[in-house]
């Protein structure tokens, strides 16, 4: 979080995209402070040794924040090496919510993007990365710092559901060991096309052929799955349904860890077999372990944002939305 770079700001289907690709301005002399000191040479000489021994003088950091992309109570940071001669292992990302607070370690690993989640919509967080090579303990200098925010109020589970219980922030859904086998819906409608919609399972239970996750319309109370009319979803065994119809194409059976997405954009409008009224025609996108379902999603009804939900018969399920 250092610099205020050029941002070149897409807003597109409530998506913001920053591209972050320039170096901070270097300041002219009279703004930057200056320290005066009488040294002998001795000193000097054993300055300069250290300092040769020990570190490394670069016109800019090996790792750069490349971009931000808002998410539903979230930012997803990008970066990108921009020293070819620096070759990381681990990637080590920090974030802080003001000036006034420090950076805390949000990410170490070897990806290089992360989803920093529990932010506070329209408030500015800071973020900076830096690296390390393979067996090396040092890290490397800090990236130019960036300002990130997201507009995007966070997904929530709805409270209030017999079969489940939520985190404190209603982010993650918990199956318990109620008889209750109804469907837990989102508290609101927060999921408009364009987006992507992320469901990870933290742990699993027992299968059943009704388990189910997915978007839909709207809440239907009474059912015990997803896989009903004005919905699509993934069951727990990996089959995809559309409006209460399986599909032929299948998906990887959902395994502890596993990470589902929705993609959907609006493709065209049509006209009903019987003229009774138009046809919304949505290009849907499920991904789950590194498989993808393509396909039409029709709907007799306009609607700009769409509830999610799930289902699931035995106790154990933990599903966490964002």
């Amino acid at each position: 979080m250092a610099q205020e770079p050029e941002n070149l700001c897409n807003f597109t289907n409530k998506a913001m995209h920053i591209q972050l690709d320039s170096l901070p301005e270097v300041p002219s002399l009279v703004e930057a402070p200056c320290l005066s000191a009488q040294l002998d040479d001795s000193f000097l000489s054993a300055a300069r040794n250290h300092i040769s021994k020990h570190c490394t003088v670069a016109s800019r950091p090996p790792i750069l924040i490349e971009e931000l992309i808002e998410r539903p109570g979230g930012i997803l940071v990008r970066w990108c090496k921009v020293d070819d001669e620096f070759v990381a292992h681990d990637y080590r990302l920090q974030c802080r919510k003001n000036v006034a607070s420090h950076f805390e370690d949000v990410y170490v690993g070897s990806e290089s993007e992360f989803i920093v989640l529990h932010i506070d919509p329209n408030i500015d967080y800071q973020f900076r990365v830096c690296g390390r090579g393979d067996g090396r303990h040092e890290w490397s200098p800090w990236s130019v710092s960036q300002l990130g925010k997201t507009t995007l109020v966070p997904h929530e589970w709805c409270s209030g559901f017999e079969g489940y219980s939520l985190s404190s922030r209603r982010n993650i859904a918990l199956r318990n060991d109620s008889v209750s086998h109804e469907v837990l819906y989102s508290k609101a409608a927060t999921y408009s096309s364009g987006q992507t919609l992320t469901f990870r399972v933290e742990s699993v239970g027992q299968l059943d052929k009704r388990d189910s996750i997915g978007v839909c319309v709207e809440p239907q109370f009474g059912y015990e799955s997803l896989q009903r009319d004005k919905a699509v979803c993934i069951s727990t065994s990996g089959a995809v349904f559309v409006n209460g119809k399986e599909m032929t194409n299948q998906l990887p059976p959902i395994t502890p860890g596993s990470t589902i997405t929705f993609d959907m954009e609006v493709v065209s409008l049509g006209t009903s077999n019987n003229n009774e009224g138009p046809i919304h025609k949505r290009r849907v996108t499920i991904g789950s372990n590194n498989r993808e379902v393509v396909f039409d999603w029709m709907l007799e009804q306009t609607c700009d944002s769409l509830y999610f939900g799930c289902s699931f018969i035995h106790s154990g399920w933990k599903v966490l939305v964002f």
